[in-house]
C-alpha cells in the first residue's frame, strides 16, 4: 500500500521507521518544523531527518492547510498514518485515502483521551496503559478501534520508563493494523462515549505537589514526573525545590499537611491527607533538587524541619 505519514517528535519518527521497515511504500512524510517549546523538545527525535535519510519526500508545516492537502492528494495514498500531530486535520484530508486515516494514541482508548496519557495513567493509579490504533474521525481520539496493545504498570515504573516501553509497541501494532487493512480482514470496534475519560494538556501548575493528597498518590506523582519531564515541585522556606525520589512511609504519622516532621529510612517524612487524624502514611522524600540545580539528600536538606507549601 502507498502510505502518507503525519508525525512529529520521537513518536512520529518511530512510526515512520516502522512504516519504512514494513512491506509498504511511504510516499510522503509530513511533519512540524522544529519547535522551541520546552515540552515539545522533550522527545525531539526528527521525522524530517529520517525521511531525508531514506529519500522520502518530506513536507514541513504547522497545520494541514490547503497546500498540504494538495500534496497528499497528489501522493495518492491508500492510507494515512498519524502519530504525534499537534493540529486539527479536516475531514477532507483524513477521509481522502481508500482506507482512511489511522491514528496512534498511547492509551487504551476510550480511557485517557487527550494529552500526556501515559503520565496521567500513572498518576491516576491505573494498573495498565498501552497503545491504540484507531480510525480518525471528527472527534479527538474518538474513532473506531482497530488494534490495541496493553502495557502493565509496575509498582516502581517511572513515567519515562512507561513512555519508552509504550513506543516499543508501535512496530508490531502498526504492522498488524496495516495487514488487516490490506487483506480486508479489519474488524473495527466502536468506542463507547460513556467510558471515555479526557485529560487536558499538562502545564507548570500540574507539576506542583498538593500535600492534601494521600502518600500513595504523591509517590506515584513523583515517579510519573521523571526526567526529562518537568519534575514534581514544592516550596520550602521560600525556595522552589524539586522532589526527585520518594517512597511511602512504613509508619503512620499525624499533624498538618506539608509538615516535615521526622526522618525514616534515610529520608524526611512529610504528612499529607487527613494528617490531623494520624491514621495515614506519609511521604518519605529521599532526594531533592534545590533552586540552584544542586541535588541533595532529603535527610540533610530538611534537617531544620518546617513546612512544604504551594508557593
Amino acid at each position: 500500500m502507498r502510505i502518507v505519514s503525519f508525525g512529529f517528535q520521537t513518536w512520529g519518527r518511530k512510526t515512520l521507521q516502522a512504516l519504512i521497515d514494513s512491506e509498504h511504500e511511504v510516499v510522503l512524510a509530513i511533519t512540524h518544523p522544529a519547535s522551541a517549546d520546552s515540552y515539545k523538545g522533550i522527545w525531539s527525535d526528527s521525522v524530517e531527518e529520517l525521511a531525508n535519510e531514506q529519500g522520502i519526500a518530506v513536507h514541513l508545516t504547522e497545520r494541514a492547510d490547503a497546500a498540504t492537502i494538495d500534496l497528499v492528494k497528489r501522493a495518492e495514498p491508500d492510507v494515512i498514518v498519524v502519530n504525534s500531530w499537534y493540529t486539527w486535520m479536516p475531514a477532507e484530508l483524513y477521509n481522502l485515502p481508500t482506507h482512511g486515516t489511522l491514528n496512534l494514541h498511547d492509551s487504551l482508548l476510550p480511557k485517557f483521551t487527550g494529552f500526556s496519557p501515559v503520565l496521567w495513567a500513572l498518576i491516576s493509579g491505573e494498573s495498565e496503559t498501552g497503545l491504540t490504533i484507531h480510525r480518525m474521525d471528527e472527534g479527538l481520539d474518538t474513532g473506531d478501534i482497530l488494534v490495541q496493545r496493553s502495557l502493565p504498570i509496575a509498582a516502581t515504573d517511572t513515567g519515562t520508563e512507561l513512555v519508552l516501553r509504550g513506543m516499543e509497541l508501535i512496530p508490531g501494532a502498526l504492522h498488524e493494523a496495516l495487514a488487516a487493512l490490506e487483506s480486508g480482514t479489519a474488524q473495527w470496534r466502536p468506542q463507547h462515549k460513556s467510558e471515555r475519560t479526557y485529560f487536558h494538556k499538562r502545564s507548570e501548575r500540574d507539576s506542583r505537589i498538593d500535600w492534601t493528597w494521600p502518600a500513595v498518590d504523591l509517590e506515584r506523582f513523583v515517579r510519573a514526573l521523571s526526567d526529562p519531564y518537568p519534575r514534581a515541585f514544592t516550596f520550602y522556606r521560600g525556595e522552589r525545590i524539586e522532589v526527585l525520589e520518594a517512597v511511602v512511609s512504613e509508619a503512620r504519622y499525624g499533624g498538618t499537611p506539608g509538615r516535615v516532621i521526622v526522618q525514616e529510612g534515610g529520608g524526611a517524612v512529610v504528612v499529607g491527607q487527613e494528617a490531623h487524624r494520624g491514621r495515614n502514611r506519609g511521604l518519605v522524600i529521599t532526594r531533592v533538587r534545590g533552586a540552584d540545580g544542586v541535588e541533595h539528600s532529603a535527610a540533610e536538606f530538611f534537617v531544620r524541619g518546617g513546612y512544604l507549601t504551594a508557593e
